[in-house]
Order: C-alpha cells, then structure tokens, then sequence
C-alpha cells in the first residue's frame, strides 16, 4: 500500500476498533511543532517555556497565567487555539468525533487548523486508494483551489502554491519573463498520473476538473469516503453534468458561492453565478434521512468566487446533511 499526505500526521495515530484515530503524543508534538505554534527567535521567556514544557510532555496541565504571561497577544491568541484543540482531542477520544463535536458547536478556531483536521480524517478514510484522481480531488476539500481556463476547461491548482509562484515573479523581472505561473504547473493526466505518490505533500499537480470526468468522479469518491467515515452512513454520490431536471428539496453547498447558489434557486430567484460543480447524494439506507425528504437526493452544489477561487467547506457535508438519528456504532 503506497503512502500519501505524509504531513497530514496519519502515521503518527493509533486506529481503535471502529477505526477511528486515537490522539497519541507523538501527533500532540507534530501540532506543537507547526509554525503558527512553534516560537520563533524573539518569542518571550513565557512562551518559550511553555512550549518547552509541552514537547517535555504534550499532556501536561497548562493554568491561565502561564498563557497570560506572553507579551505577544498574537502568541497568547494562538496558543489559546491550540490548547482548546488540544483539550478537544484529548476529549472526544479520537480525532474524527473532536472534529465532529467541533463543527456541530461552530468553534472558533483558525482555518488552518480545521484544514489540518479535515486532512487527517480524508486521510485515514481514504486508507488504501489507489486511484490518484481522488485523491487529487480530495485536495479540493481541505487546500483552496485556483481555478483557471485552457482549452475551454476549468483547471485547478493549489491556490497556496499560485501565490507563492506570483509572488516570486513580481520580485524578479527575469522570473516574470519566463514563468507562466499555474499555467506551467503539470495537470493530471495518464502519462504522469504515477508521479502523484511523490509529490502529494507538495500540492504541484493540477486537476483537470472542466474537462475530465475522472477529476468530478474522484471528488465524489473523496465525499463518499468522507461523509460514510465521518457519520456511519453509506452514501452514493453522482456528478450532474446538466441541472436542467434538478428539484431542490434538499441542498448542501459545499462553499459559500455554492450556498449562495443554493439559497437563490430555492427561493426562485436568479443565481448569482453557475455552479462549477453539481453532485447528487443519496442514502443507502433512507431511514438514515428526516422522514420529510426521506428517499429524495440531496444536491451538493460548488461555486467557484470572482476570484477564481474555491474554498471548500467540509463541515457543511456533517452539518448540512438531513440525518436522521445519531450515527450507529459499530
């Protein structure tokens, strides 16, 4: 089985019977070591100790005063974050049901670490696939995406990797001569489909989304995968290539365009852009649905911002979805 998402921390987790990822230290240390936390060269003497103490040990009890004592209120924010995620890991038992009782209450918490989270579960759902499309497309779901058009097809590259690549140009003119930005960058293809395994971490292949179905059919795959681990639920997602017959009795947008999208159609109104994306969800089991939209599909609807810009938001797929009843343990 070949590995992928290696800075996602999947390795440093421990499954329990149902699978779920327990929190060990070592995936504690891997979170004190991330650059929002780790203090850099003119931290304070209160900061510096305090992160000393947690690699010492990750579990250890931290009182108001040591967090109150940094001089940088940016670094006392940020370790606040940290050790409330830190207190909800530890918590819930497993790293998915802290990611679920998370979302359901709407905590605040920065989006870097709800991606990191989302990653991780994506991570550990999709355990085995070898199918590289999906998990191409799964990157949609926890890293913004640029999208541009070539050949009359919407492209998507990683959104944090276009800017680091405009921002080089515009501090070289020779650079911005000769560098074609995401337009250089390799799009997912047969011939080099199997360079995915060693580049995953670096988020450097673009996803031919308008115009190859396997980029639509992997993101389904990658929902699937996400919505079934996270809830108990068995669900079959199918991308729609026309909306013309789409009756929306029940919707989720996975972004906040897509909602937009969304709210317009419901009330009749006009949308104020095309999806980019439209995918039909339905249960296995439609027991598992509130008995009003009982056996009907749910919509999933992306949008894509004036930016060209799509950020996912994975926490509308747990808190969107018309469950009946709490997930069943296994």
């Amino acid at each position: 089985m070949r590995e992928f998402w290696v800075a996602s921390g999947h390795q440093l987790t421990r499954l329990d019977a149902r699978g779920r990822m327990q929190v060990t230290d070592e995936l504690l240390l891997a979170w004190l070591a991330r650059p929002e936390i780790f203090p850099p060269e003119e931290a304070c003497p209160a900061e510096r100790a305090l992160h000393a103490k947690l690699m010492m040990d990750p579990r250890a009890e931290v009182s108001e005063p040591e967090v109150a004592a940094m001089l940088d209120p940016d670094a006392r924010e940020n370790w606040g974050f940290m050790l409330t995620l830190r207190e909800r890991l530890l918590d819930a038992g497993s790293v998915e049901e802290a990611y679920l009782g998370i979302v359901r209450e709407g905590l605040r918490l920065p989006v870097v670490f709800y991606d990191q989270l989302v990653q991780l579960v994506l991570r550990n759902a999709l355990d085995g696939c070898e199918d590289v499309h999906t998990l191409r497309a799964a990157e949609m779901i926890f890293r913004a995406q640029r999208g541009h058009v070539a050949d009359g097809a919407l492209i998507l590259a990683d959104d944090e990797l276009v800017a680091e690549m405009e921002a080089e140009k515009a501090l070289s003119p020779l650079n911005a001569m000769f560098a074609g930005g995401a337009e250089e960058l390799d799009v997912l293809i047969d011939e080099n489909a199997w360079t995915y395994w060693s580049r995953s971490d670096a988020h450097t292949m673009a996803l031919n989304f308008g115009g190859d179905p396997r980029a639509r059919e992997g993101l389904a795959r990658a929902i699937e995968a996400f919505v079934g681990h996270l809830t108990g639920r068995r669900v079959t997602v199918t991308p729609v290539v026309s909306a013309a017959d789409v009756e929306l009795r029940w919707y989720v947008g996975l972004d906040q365009i897509g909602t937009a999208i969304g709210n317009a159609l419901w009330r009749g109104e006009e949308p104020p852009s095309a999806p980019v994306g439209l995918f039909r969800l339905e249960f296995a089991d439609p027991d598992d649905m509130i008995e009003r939209v009982r056996g009907d599909p749910v919509w999933l609807i992306l949008g894509m911002g004036e930016d060209k810009t799509i950020r996912f938001k994975p926490q509308n797929l747990v808190t969107g979805l018309p469950l009946a009843a709490p997930a069943p343990t296994h």
